[in-house]
């Protein structure tokens, strides 16, 4: 029979293991930021883009639920990486009322630019209460367009040579993926941005072969060693961070968020992403 001396002896130790894994993982991971860098290998790449590198940053989520002045100072760190090309795939805010726009505004004056152009689509945190606020995405634009950066509405923008596509979001009132893929030119070198990446299980690629870049699912935010995380906000379960194979000419890359929509994270890191072009 166990004594009582080391029952309360076991007792203290678990309740202090306790007390310092919930202290790790409100106050160290979240803000533990890791650079993930990777190669890109995208076909017809123009030469010149060879070697140049893409950084995506994801789901910053400037608000109240966590101190933003963490972004910030993501936002420095990689700015001194001078990246060549930079794309934000959506979830810029944490949206309860209109403060988030001047919170939105001192953050993206900080805002990580590419020497060859930076550019963005949108969440649905972008779309305000219930994701159907069309005037709070309008001003979020607004915001990205002051601070340098250009929102992709299903639309193509080019950057030397590179096709840049951003689909606007699954559950905004913007959703119109066929409007932004059917015009994708098989022959360019080619690369999709779209937030949620259940729009990857959708029929509305019109024969689209090349990488897709989301968000949207943080990686879970907390995965216990060896399991699939518990909480994914997407249908397909399979889609939780990092690279897939979609098995048809598309490949998907996952991006488990810089900022974080509660401030706990678990063995999933904030990530800002470092691609080489190739």
């Amino acid at each position: 029979m166990i004594s009582r001396r080391t029952f309360l002896r076991v007792t203290g130790l678990l309740s202090a293991g306790g007390l310092l894994a919930g202290l790790y993982t409100w106050q160290v991971e979240p803000f533990w930021l890791e650079f993930v860098r990777r190669d890109l290998p995208i076909a017809g790449l123009p030469p010149a883009l060879s070697g140049k590198t893409l950084m995506q940053i994801s789901d910053i989520h400037v608000g109240n639920r966590f101190d933003y002045q963490f972004i910030i100072d993501s936002f420095e760190r990689a700015t001194a990486l001078k990246p060549d090309i930079v794309v934000y795939t959506g979830d810029f805010v944490s949206w309860e009322d209109k403060q988030q726009l001047t919170q939105l505004r001192d953050v993206m004056a900080h805002a990580v630019r590419g020497k060859l152009g930076s550019f963005a689509i949108l969440g649905n945190h972008d779309y305000g209460d219930n994701w159907q606020e069309e005037t709070v995405a309008d001003d979020i634009v607004g915001v990205l367009h002051e601070a340098g950066v250009r929102t992709l509405r299903n639309e193509t923008a080019i950057v030397e040579g590179l096709h840049l596509t951003g689909i606007d979001d699954l559950w905004g009132t913007n959703f119109n993926p066929r409007s932004a893929t059917i015009g994708i030119n098989s022959d360019a070198a080619n690369l999709v941005l779209c937030h949620n990446p259940d729009v990857c299980d959708m029929d509305v690629w019109n024969g689209y072969r090349g990488w897709i870049l989301s968000g949207h699912t943080h990686g879970g935010q907390c995965k216990p060693p060896f399991l699939p995380p518990p909480l994914l906000p997407v249908k397909n379960r399979r889609y939780t961070a990092g690279a897939f194979d979609l098995e048809d000419g598309r490949k998907l890359y996952i991006n488990r968020a810089l900022g974080h929509s509660h401030q706990v994270r678990f063995n999933v890191r904030p990530e800002i992403t470092v691609f080489t072009l190739a």
